[in-house]
């Protein structure tokens, strides 16, 4: 870690950043010699499977996003393997901003980040990332207790079948409210909010931008109600991006998501109550996930 630092500055203050599920994250106050401070945010992951593959693909995404205009964080330095850090870690610039989560102010946030994504899906790199991997299957859903039995049979049964086809984009594929960061959120400007940053890139993909859009859209239906997932796919379109044509195409991807929010409820909701939201208990959650697919089957089923 010092190594990456420049000659005389040293660690003063590390504080634990909450809201994450699979990595540590840290913000490491840097001191200087001339008595100022530097920001930096670094990513650990302890006993986690992908940990090389997803810091060489976030490391790598990082570099590619310079001077991009997608706000993003700059590489500072990536241990991969572990060779000189105790466990795999990625070092990053610190970026001004904050999440939001709350529902205060929604109905302006939802359009800003439908824009940031398809500026997102813009990118055309010259080299691709790797395909998109669906880990979720119809036999690995967990269908909540008491949930709308008929609704989730059918959802299930949508992903059954093969995945329909598609114009590849470049994805995120972890994009919702708690990897972008928004500055002017304490004192609102008369220009409004702003996207300071987006963050956690260990995912990145090339695949549909359905994918994207369905999986912020049941982030923002778990956070806010069933409605604002059905509102982010129409706030995307509005802001130019494309989404599938045929109604079964776009079922299929829209209900991939959160069939497989069904097997992380528990981790999901903790971490919402670690970034403040704590009514979202796991039962709380599971209740908005069952509305969220039956309003889906619903609308586009």
């Amino acid at each position: 870690m010092n190594r990456h630092l420049e000659v005389g500055e040293r660690i003063v203050r590390t504080v634990a950043l909450h809201g994450g599920i699979t990595a540590e994250m840290r913000r490491l106050t840097i001191g200087r010699r001339d008595g100022g401070t530097r920001d930096l945010v670094l990513r650990t992951f302890v006993d986690v499977e992908h940990a090389e593959d997803w810091l060489n693909r976030e490391a790598g995404t990082l570099t590619l996003l310079t001077g991009t205009g997608v706000p993003a964080p700059g590489l500072v330095a990536v241990d991969a393997t572990a060779a000189h850090c105790e466990y795999p870690s990625l070092l990053m610039t610190h970026l001004a901003g904050r999440t939001v989560l709350g529902d205060e102010g929604l109905d302006t946030r939802v359009p800003l980040l439908a824009r940031q994504l398809v500026a997102i899906h813009a990118l055309r790199p010259a080299e691709r990332p790797r395909e998109y991997v669906a880990l979720t299957t119809a036999d690995t859903v967990v269908t909540p207790r008491g949930a709308d039995a008929a609704a989730w049979a059918a959802a299930i049964d949508v992903i059954r079948g093969p995945a329909p086809p598609y114009e590849g984009r470049f994805l995120h594929r972890d994009f919702h409210p708690g990897n972008v960061l928004f500055d002017d959120v304490v004192s609102p400007s008369p220009a409004g909010p702003r996207i300071a940053g987006v963050v956690d890139w260990v995912q990145t993909s090339w695949g549909p931008a359905d994918l994207d859009v369905a999986h912020c859209s049941t982030n923002l239906a778990l956070l806010h109600g069933p409605a604002w997932g059905l509102r982010f796919a129409e706030a995307y379109e509005e802001a130019g991006g494309e989404l599938a044509s045929v109604v079964s195409e776009r079922l299929y991807w829209q209900v991939r998501d959160p069939l497989a929010f069904s097997e992380e409820v528990q981790w999901v909701a903790q971490s919402w109550r670690e970034a403040g939201r704590a009514e979202l208990t796991t039962r709380a959650v599971e209740e908005r996930l069952d509305a969220y697919v039956t309003t889906l089957m619903d609308a586009l089923g």
